[in-house]
């Protein structure tokens, strides 16, 4: 009897085991390894954003040209934030790439007087780089017009940065964006207007919807101002939501615009665009912004 039962034991093992196998069932389930005994690591998913790329080109405006930073109504491209190579600067290309390696794998596309409607035109020109990061800066010109009436519409501007980063997608899936907020001009008219060869040369066409009639401050110029104020802020808007949506692009957060540029960081000519020391603020901006762990907000 104990000989028959182990026999019967036995071929009904082996019966179950066999439909076991034809119905593919097993321990993990589906077609899943047996465990090993040692888990494999999952690869890590590559990251969007790289927080140390290895060549930078710049697009916008006088500011990042460092327009009078280092002599009067002329531009200063060695001191700019973004490609600049002076030390006192110590710019985003140069925190980022070295030194020696910056004015090889660094371009500067801005160009003074530039406004939102040129930036696809740079764009194009710098695509031919093959940058991992472009850096935008523009916007002050759109605001600062003849007249306020003369102020790029906030459509336009809009419009016309969509633009430049579909041109920018199109060639370069993979590139990244830095972008910067439009600088505060009412307070850079409030900075400058107590210095009297600032007023000067304001009177020479710069920002003039903002800084004409800079003594002036009766309702009419407090009107004018605020319209310009007002227009900053929707191009801030604008620069942050479109940049938002694109999973490769940082927007500062703002932290140009709230930056309180004091006289050391302005022009000693004009008292409007960033001095030396202002260049090297903008450059710790985008520095700190590029190199986070995560967007600003």
């Amino acid at each position: 009897m104990r000989t028959r039962s182990h026999r019967a034991r036995s071929v009904l093992a082996v019966v179950a085991a066999a439909v076991l196998g034809v119905a593919g069932c097993d321990a993990v389930g589906g077609d899943s390894a047996a465990p090993s005994g040692r888990a494999t690591p999952s690869p890590k998913p590559t990251p969007l954003w790289d927080r140390s790329p290895s060549s930078v080109a710049a697009v916008g405006d006088s500011i990042t040209r460092a327009f009078d930073a280092c002599d009067v109504l002329s531009d200063c491209p060695e001191a700019s934030w973004a490609t600049g190579t002076s030390p006192e600067v110590d710019s985003l290309s140069v925190r980022l790439l070295g030194r020696t390696e910056a004015p090889r794998r660094s371009w500067n596309y801005a160009v003074t007087g530039a406004r939102m409607a040129d930036l696809p035109g740079q764009m194009a020109r710098a695509v031919r780089r093959k940058p991992q990061l472009v850096t935008v800066m523009v916007g002050a010109n759109d605001a600062c017009r003849a007249t306020p009436s003369a102020m790029t519409p906030v459509s336009a501007f809009r419009a016309d940065f969509e633009d430049a980063l579909r041109s920018l997608r199109k060639a370069l899936p993979k590139a990244q964006v830095f972008v910067a907020s439009v600088p505060d001009l009412k307070r850079l008219w409030s900075e400058g207007r107590s210095s009297a060869m600032a007023k000067q040369v304001w009177q020479l066409g710069i920002c003039p919807s903002m800084l004409g009639d800079a003594d002036a401050l009766d309702a009419s110029a407090s009107l004018r101002r605020d319209t310009v104020s007002k227009r900053v802020a929707d191009y801030n808007k604008v620069l942050q939501e479109v940049c938002a949506e694109d999973e490769r692009c940082r927007h500062d957060g703002g932290a140009v615009y709230d930056y309180r540029f004091g006289t050391a960081q302005l022009s000693r000519w004009d008292y409007f665009h960033p001095s030396v020391n202002g260049q090297a603020r903008l450059a710790e901006i985008a520095y700190r912004t590029v190199t986070a762990a995560k967007p600003l907000t």
